[in-house]
């Protein structure tokens, strides 16, 4: 008797556990898919002429990050690490399979150089997941500052994700 009564606590546990399991994900799902780009993604950033989008540099790996809540990391193998810092940000649900992100990096002089602050840059990029969130398209633009503030420059870009798994 006993062992029946234990078996029939241990199925029903066990259907808890998977029923509380689905009830989570429902509810990132319901919250309008915004739970479906929180991760770590496998991307390739491509620098463009923002006027004609012709590709200004082959594709450079990066990793992005998305976390519960709406902030992000970026990490980029387009500058050297001693001359910027991960990128910072925060990233948004727009609808649909649309989201939008930003992110902020200081930067350095040149290696060999005495470490010299010269500004910082905002990155903004809207981006399109595919059906199975697996997979992305982003494209936007960086805007780059000097030290006071001053808008010095900016520039275009596309990146394409998968994943991290």
């Amino acid at each position: 008797m006993q062992t029946k009564l234990r078996i029939t606590l241990g199925v029903a546990l066990c259907l808890l556990i998977g029923l509380t399991t689905v009830a989570s994900r429902n509810v990132l799902s319901s919250q309008g898919n915004g739970g479906r780009l929180e991760g770590t993604w496998d991307a390739f950033l491509t620098r463009r002429t923002c006027d004609t989008g012709d590709p200004l540099s082959p594709p450079l790996p990066e990793l992005l990050t998305f976390m519960s809540g709406g902030t992000m990391l970026d990490s980029t193998s387009a500058a050297l690490p001693a001359t910027k810092t991960p990128g910072h940000g925060v990233w948004t649900h727009v609808a649909g399979n649309t989201y939008q992100y930003s992110f902020k990096f200081f930067s350095f002089g040149p290696p060999g150089s005495p470490t010299t602050f010269t500004g910082w840059a905002i990155v903004s990029q809207t981006l399109e997941l595919d059906s199975t969130a697996n997979e992305y398209t982003s494209s936007g633009t960086a805007q780059f500052y000097n030290t006071a503030g001053g808008l010095v420059g900016s520039g275009c870009s596309t990146t394409t994700g998968t994943r991290f798994e």
